[in-house]
């Protein structure tokens, strides 16, 4: 055969005459099975070849290299625990060598009676295990009377109620009297000057606002609207006249603060926020502002000017001091500015104390570090790597001081006298208006409840609808623009004498939520000898503040000092029948 290689055979070939031998032995094996039982002497080898067989097929089966292995005592146990179903015989034994299972005998617990299950549900209602943890259920709030005061600015207002509220379709009687009422600041509901005091006269009064500058082709509330468009570039000459009559008009109503003839009001920058309150409002004593976000640079800058300041929302840290006690530590301060809990001192005397301190301590640390360097260089180290050394220390401690710029915790509060001195700072700093964006040359938005000098009287964006809830009807008034805190007080309290169930939803400006937190904080820090006697002071500080231009209701709104004086709420609903005002 090797030499005539016509005879030669292909692998295919191959294959497919072992599966026929495969098949004929064991048709061959199946047949010859019952006469081998009986005595027979034909049988077939396992292991050797039949007459006839393939000629390349040895005593021995190839083993597959892609098969699994397999233990051939697991195989020869597997071949003897089952038996072979080919024949009679096997059945038979298979049948003969079946056992039946031994089947435990399970016992079903009996169900108890009714009055035992009812005893033990009470005794595990009362014997509580002492060491399981408490689940926690949320507190249902209670409904209170006074409403709280929101100081962050809304851009946008929705009022439900059952019944019609009247905000459009005014007659000119109403307009003309809710107009003369705002800029006079009458409380229609007590005036005898002959004014229209219908409730559309008084919603109408709710709707107006101050504002300076006011430039009809730009959006300058928020600062970042996209409605802004860079079609107009302001020259030179008309930046320096929007400047000077803005100072005009800072100076103006800081001036009403101070003399307590305007409760509050708004510098709104491009980077930065802040809110002046007169005294008496939120609780303080003196006239103060809030403002929000701050960063290093700004803080480093209100040092470099002295003017005092804390920061009501920085996260303090214990740390151990050498005697053992526990200090807190601002760990938002700045190096080189002097805090003491996180506020400057407050005294002249203090002030020049710490600041020979300061220089003391800023002289002693420049000779620590250049003794540092010279024991670095006395141990070989380069300069290269002490330039390092200094370099990451150095930006360590810039990150330190930097974690809480542009957040809440930035928030700064200015007291006192040191008011005085920050509205200096920001009539003169540069960076107050921006000189680049769509912007440029704006300078910042005043926005005000009372009129000062320079101010345009605005409204507010009045849109009534019918809206169907859970099968029912509703009258819907929604309200767009620039909504200062005493709108919400004024509109509840207007709305609370002429229906029984309404509900408000507000969206808060993002730059101005901060002033809500704050003020929430800072009554919460109250010690409690003040919260004794602040029914006392909330009286003193109303009647101070009675020629501020708001009525009686909105004061005693703005100066109480109390938990639940100020809260950061997004829905209020007021129920008659509940007794109150709750909000979430």
């Amino acid at each position: 055969m090797l030499s005539n290689p016509g005879q030669w055979k292909r692998p295919d070939e191959i294959l497919r005459l072992q599966r026929l031998k495969q098949k004929q032995k064991a048709l061959q094996a199946r047949i010859q099975r019952p006469s081998s039982g009986s005595g027979g002497t034909t049988t077939v080898a396992s292991g050797g070849s039949a007459p006839g067989g393939d000629p390349f097929a040895g005593n021995q089966k190839r083993k597959n290299p892609f098969s699994k292995n397999e233990d051939n005592g697991a195989k020869k146990l597997k071949q003897v625990n089952e038996p072979d179903l080919g024949g009679d015989e096997s059945i038979f034994e298979l049948l003969s060598k079946t056992t039946a299972k031994e089947v435990p005998n399970i016992e079903a617990p009996l169900a108890k009676p009714l009055e035992t299950r009812f005893r033990i549900d009470q005794q595990q209602q009362l014997f509580v295990d002492p060491t399981a943890a408490p689940v926690v259920q949320e507190p249902v709030q209670i409904p209170c009377k006074h409403l709280p005061i929101h100081w962050s600015i809304k851009s946008r207002l929705r009022l439900v109620c059952k019944t019609a509220i009247p905000g459009n379709n005014l007659r000119t009687n109403q307009e003309a009297s809710g107009l003369t009422s705002f800029v006079r600041c009458i409380n229609l509901k007590d005036s005898s000057a002959g004014l229209d005091i219908s409730p559309g006269a008084r919603f109408y009064q709710s709707t107006l606002y101050w504002q300076h500058p006011h430039l009809p082709w730009l959006t300058l509330f928020p600062r970042n609207s996209k409605n802004n468009h860079a079609a107009v570039v302001l020259g030179e000459p008309e930046r320096a006249v929007l400047a000077k009559e803005w100072a005009v008009s800072f100076r103006n109503l800081f001036q009403l603060v101070r003399a307590r003839q305007c409760p509050y009001f708004y510098v709104c920058a491009n980077s930065f926020t802040v809110l002046f309150r007169a005294a008496g409002i939120g609780g303080r004593v003196e006239t103060h502002a809030l403002l929000t976000p701050t960063s290093r640079g700004m803080r480093a800058a209100l040092k470099q000017e002295d003017i005092e300041f804390t920061m009501p929302m920085k996260k303090t840290a214990q740390v151990q001091d050498a005697g053992g006690g526990k200090q807190d530590l601002n760990r938002s301060g700045e190096s080189g500015i002097s805090v003491n809990n996180g506020s400057f001192s407050n005294s002249s005397e203090e002030q020049s104390t710490n600041t020979q301190l300061c220089d003391e301590d800023a002289g002693s640390e420049d000779d620590d570090d250049m003794e540092e360097e010279k024991w670095l260089e006395s141990l070989g180290v380069e300069a290269e790597e002490i330039k390092k050394i200094n370099y990451n220390q150095a930006k360590k401690v810039q990150h330190r001081e930097c974690d809480d710029d542009y957040s809440d915790q930035s928030t700064v509060l200015i007291e006192g006298v040191e008011c005085q001195a920050f509205f200096n700072f920001l009539l003169n700093a540069k960076s107050t208006t921006t000189k680049v964006g769509r912007l440029a040359g704006v300078p910042p938005t005043l926005l005000a409840p009372v009129s000062f000098v320079g101010a345009t009287l605005r409204t507010l964006t009045t849109r009534s609808s019918k809206i169907r809830m859970e099968g029912q009807d509703y009258h819907s008034t929604e309200l767009q623009g620039v909504i200062l805190p005493h709108v919400m007080p004024y509109l509840c309290g207007l709305l609370t004498e002429m229906k029984d169930n309404f509900s408000a939803t507000m969206v808060s400006v993002q730059n101005t939520a901060a002033f809500c937190k704050v003020s929430q904080k800072l009554i919460d820090d109250a010690d409690k000898e003040n919260e004794a006697t602040a029914s006392g002071d909330q009286v003193l500080w109303k009647e101070n503040l009675s020629d501020s231009g708001l009525s009686e209701l909105i004061l005693e709104t703005m100066c109480r000092a109390s938990k639940d004086s100020v809260h950061d709420m997004e829905r209020m609903v007021y129920s008659k029948e509940a007794g109150g005002y709750t909000w979430s």
